[in-house]
């Protein structure tokens, strides 16, 4: 009955990628890779998505809106653990975000030792994001997973103008959010000040979360300068249920994960993440005179994080620092961007035995230094309809390590990455006004992680490698029918060198090995049409999309022992997903997005012996505007999961005892009103 649900389903359902106004996008100016070009005129497959976008189906998670992008595959093993994969697996990821760079108001949000806190982050902080597909390289560095811009921008005003924003959210498992926000804009200078509080018991046993979070941002604006100012405190708690086998996902897909003959229950643990995180950065730009400007950034911050495990309980104390600086040339059809950025990590990491969720005896006490930098170069010139950019970076991941419970090591051990030159090259020609024919070369260099380098066991892997590879893309982009219809082509192909791959000792704590090649190809189709009708009419515009993914990767050589895995699906990655949706806006203010995310088969393990089963994610959100005075708002209803699937949104691939599935909820829902004054 699902299934032909979904059939009949298929061809009027989408959801936007980009903008829903299909006019805007086409002509809005993208800020990756510093391009200052129309969407359609970047050399690079970017997806750019709206604040109308990522609040389409969601009021407190950005999963809807980054799942509805070609290659992107955001995941949530339980409420608060995220995974993202941009054109890739969750190989490297069993839980938090690797190899895929991340920027916060163009401030690195990603770490020196490679680790990304997106959950620190609240939907509301975020007002629009880019997404770079495949390997970056040039001005953002190492990395061969994509790279992540996130936008909170403040408006200015020719007179002072305060706003005062309200959101208030109900629904299923306890789920209860808050927000408030005060915005103040003039000539010279603009502030928000922003405060939210998410919380949840969750679908599963252990699964429970609370979010608090506080921020401030400012934004100064003199004759020659900008500065812009982010400050955002995180109190962030959520329990971590863990992975099931087949038989109890199917017995009870509500429980955590059981007990054992030799280990405890994730309940008896109490399993869980507590991260409190202060973050301070500033962004300045400095214009010196027509054809020169320069941008620093400085950012600081420090995180608390706490994780009794199964197995152990840890404790870090983190503190991160960054510097980024670019000067930039610009005169008419050319500029030059010249930059470097550091990324600093100190952590202290503290393991000790897990008695029932309280700490017992040290197991061991680590100092650990981690950084990464790297210098770039970038030209970009524009000729009659042809566009091209060239650039390339240095890089170089450091590590120090020292066990402070060890008295027989005395000084610190290091596991340094050799320098690496990873160059881009793309070339974009202008077939007409409106479709643009783009071409790209990229080498990518990916060091191992800190939370690799240093995993779960305990142990220092000072032998694991880099991963590197080439990617070749080509694409065709642009608008047609009136820039009603908006169209997103790429075809690409990524052969991946040194693969690191998560493995799991006899206790269960991870590690990580190099293990071969593996071939990434695939192809990335976007289509978006809308049309508006008369003010007359009850339906006032009709938006429908469909973006489709086809990723059949494999393992080109891969041979670990006796086992020669070499051929077989690489682990974690679907080779097909199809998102459609449909936008419908009515008379009196109301409007409809319904969404179908149609996700196939999942290897689990390396060996492909066990595959999760396909799903069809159906949500959807009604909303009715109103005004009064000065006052405005919307009430609003949210469904999740509308065909009852059962799911598990983020597996744990490569798992100990089969333990893979992370059971997502049933049908569930939720009801909200925003106000704006």
């Amino acid at each position: 009955m699902k299934f032909i649900i979904v059939i009949l389903y298929l061809p009027i359902v989408s959801f936007a990628q980009v903008d829903i106004t299909a006019k805007d996008t086409a002509t809005v100016i993208v800020q990756a890779f510093l391009s200052d070009k129309k969407w359609k005129d970047v050399p690079a497959a970017v997806a750019v998505i709206s604040n109308k976008q990522l609040n389409a189906l969601s009021s407190n998670n950005l999963l809807p809106a980054f799942n509805n992008i070609t290659g992107v595959k955001m995941e949530e093993r339980s409420p608060g653990s995220y995974r993202l994969a941009i054109r890739g697996s969750s190989l490297r990821s069993p839980f938090g975000i690797r190899n895929v760079k991340v920027y916060y108001n163009n401030i690195p949000l990603t770490d020196g030792g490679g680790n990304t806190y997106l959950n620190l982050l609240s939907l509301q902080q975020i007002n629009n994001a880019e997404i770079l597909k495949g390997v970056a390289s040039s001005m953002y560095g190492a990395g061969t997973g994509g790279v992540v811009l996130l936008m909170n921008e403040l408006k200015t005003a020719q007179q002072k103008e305060t706003h005062f924003l309200f959101n208030i959210n109900g629904g299923n498992f306890g789920l209860f959010q808050e927000d408030a926000a005060y915005q103040s804009e003039n000539k010279k200078f603009s502030y928000q000040v922003l405060q939210s509080h998410q919380q949840s018991d969750g679908y599963r046993q252990q699964s429970a979360l609370r979010k608090d979070v506080v921020q401030w941002n400012g934004q100064v604006y003199l004759n020659r300068q900008n500065i812009n100012a982010t400050v955002f405190y995180t109190d962030l708690f959520y329990q971590t249920p863990g992975g099931l086998t087949l038989a109890q996902m199917q017995a009870n897909p509500q429980s955590a994960r059981l007990a054992t003959a030799t280990l405890p229950s994730a309940v008896q643990q109490k399993t869980a993440i507590y991260n409190k995180t202060f973050f301070a950065g500033i962004h300045h730009q400095y214009n010196i005179n027509q054809y020169f400007n320069t941008q620093t950034i400085v950012s600081y911050n420090h995180t608390q994080f706490t994780n009794p495990f199964i197995t152990n309980y840890e404790e870090r104390n983190e503190n991160n620092f960054s510097v980024n600086g670019k000067l930039i040339y610009k005169k008419k059809n050319f500029q030059w961007v010249n930059g470097i950025e550091w990324l600093n990590n100190h952590s202290f990491i503290d393991d000790y035995g897990n008695k029932s969720g309280v700490k017992d005896t040290v197991q061991s006490k680590d100092n650990l230094f981690a950084a990464q930098w790297f210098a770039f170069t970038q030209m970009q010139v524009s000729f009659n309809k042809f566009s091209v950019q060239i650039g390339t970076s240095i890089n170089q991941q450091l590590f120090k390590y020292k066990r402070l419970t060890d008295a027989t090591q005395k000084d610190f051990s290091n596991a340094n990455s050799n320098i690496v030159a990873a160059p881009r090259v793309s070339f974009l020609y202008e077939l007409t006004k409106s479709i643009s024919l783009y071409s790209l070369a990229a080498k990518g260099f990916s060091p191992p992680s800190l939370a690799e380098v240093h995993p779960s066991d305990g142990l220092f892997h000072s032998e694991l490698q880099p991963e590197y590879g080439w990617n070749y893309e080509a694409g065709i982009k642009g608008s047609a029918l009136q820039r009603q219809l908006l169209f997103d082509v790429s075809f690409y192909y990524f052969q991946l060198q040194n693969a690191i791959i998560r493995r799991n000792n006899a206790a269960g704590a991870e590690y990580f090995v190099n293990a071969g090649n593996t071939v990434e190809k695939g192809i990335e189709i976007f289509l978006q049409y809308q049309k508006r009708f008369a003010s007359s009419s009850f339906i006032q515009s009709c938006t429908i999309n469909n973006s489709y993914s086809y990723q059949p990767y494999y393992f080109s050589n891969y041979v670990q022992g006796s086992n020669n895995y070499s051929g077989n699906s690489v682990t974690g990655v679907p080779k097909h997903i199809w998102v459609m949706g449909l936008a419908l806006a009515f008379k009196h203010q109301f409007s409809f997005n319904i969404n179908l995310n149609n996700t196939s088969s999942i290897a689990l393990n390396d060996a492909n012996d066990e595959f999760s089963n396909s799903y069809h994610l159906l949500q959807a959100r009604l909303e009715k505007a109103f005004s009064l005075k000065k006052l405005k708002g919307s009430f609003y209803v949210i469904g999740d999961n509308l065909l009852n699937e059962q799911y598990s949104l983020g597996n744990d691939i490569n798992a100990a005892a089969r333990r893979y599935y992370n059971p997502s909820a049933t049908i569930n829902g939720s009801i909200g009103c925003k106000i704006e004054l």
